[in-house]
């Protein structure tokens, strides 16, 4: 049996990463293509009780190194209990974020440096990296303004810092861009979802897919 694929999905709040990443796996599923589709934090049950924690809005208190470490935590469980045996099975797995938010968010953001996060993370995930990672570019300023206007999602502690805080994620967003061109590949977030869901699809036929049918 061939080893899997590890695709994830990054970008600022308000991104439309969830609902395209929920049409790319319809797809597959119609095109015949075995995967899942999961999320960080969470995905299992004690990573989706280690998101409830970070994200809770009565934890302001929280300190930045204490995020790191639980965004680490709920990663490993996450790993080792799905994504690692899904990709041992051949199976395409669809993550919404991954190690990227990490170095993004904390690593960058947050001001605790991306080498002291990748090192965090470097303990809880071993070698297992993405083969590929879609980044939607979309400004923080409109990302917001989405999540705001659609009144749906329910804003969590993240969604709520100041927008400082999500300028400085989407800069470390872009720092990652330059120091991982290979793996990481853009997708303009700000078009209709049909467009951005073609856009990405095209992105893992070519990246992905199309390598393993030559």
């Amino acid at each position: 049996m061939s080893k899997g694929k590890f695709i994830t999905f990054e970008g600022p709040e308000g991104a439309g990463k969830t609902t395209v990443i929920a049409e790319i796996y319809k797809r597959m599923q119609k095109e015949g293509l075995e995967g899942i589709l999961t999320r960080e934090p969470g995905g299992i049950r004690i990573s989706e009780k280690i998101r409830a924690i970070i994200l809770d809005n009565d934890h302001q208190e929280m300190d930045g190194r204490t995020e790191a470490l639980l965004y680490a935590s709920a990663r490993r469980q996450h790993l080792v209990e799905r994504i690692i045996p899904a990709i041992h099975e051949g199976k395409i797995v669809l993550c919404d974020r991954f190690i990227d938010s990490s170095l993004a968010y904390q690593g960058y953001a947050r001001g605790l440096g991306m080498d002291d996060v990748m090192s965090i993370n470097a303990f809880a995930i071993g070698d297992t990296m993405p083969d590929l990672t879609i980044f939607f570019d979309i400004s923080p300023e409109e990302g917001l303004q989405r999540i705001a206007q659609s009144g749906v999602r329910e804003q969590n502690r993240l969604d709520n810092e100041a927008l400082q805080f999500h300028q400085k994620v989407y800069k470390g967003y872009k720092v990652l861009l330059e120091k991982y061109p290979n793996r990481i590949i853009s997708t303009d977030a700000t078009l209709p979802l049909s467009e951005v869901t073609e856009n990405v699809w095209k992105i893992i036929s070519s990246q992905l897919i199309s390598q393993d049918n030559s």
